[in-house]
């Protein structure tokens, strides 16, 4: 949590969390990031795309470009494209 929340307030919302049932915990993560998910889908749909990247291409360069070198990057770029236009099997 950020520095601006005070520990009894990271106490309680830590308790909050534990209160919950491992199930309950990963139903809310997955929502979360489904929610995630869906606001950089709609994000991306105000950008223009002139490299003509396919959607998934998109989804990753917003959410994990930053943690991968240009040349990995690109490769993994290359391989949602090529995937998305059906040149890769499998």
């Amino acid at each position: 949590m950020s520095r601006d929340t005070s520990a009894e307030a990271q106490a309680r919302y830590r308790d909050m969390l534990m209160a919950l049932t491992p199930e309950q915990r990963l139903i809310m993560c997955t929502r979360m990031w489904a929610d995630a998910r869906a606001l950089v889908i709609a994000g991306l749909a105000d950008e223009p795309n002139p490299e003509g990247h396919s959607l998934r291409a998109r989804i990753f360069l917003r959410m994990y470009g930053r943690d991968f070198e240009p040349a990995e990057r690109a490769r993994i770029v290359a391989w949602f494209d090529e995937r998305e236009r059906g040149s890769v099997a499998g």
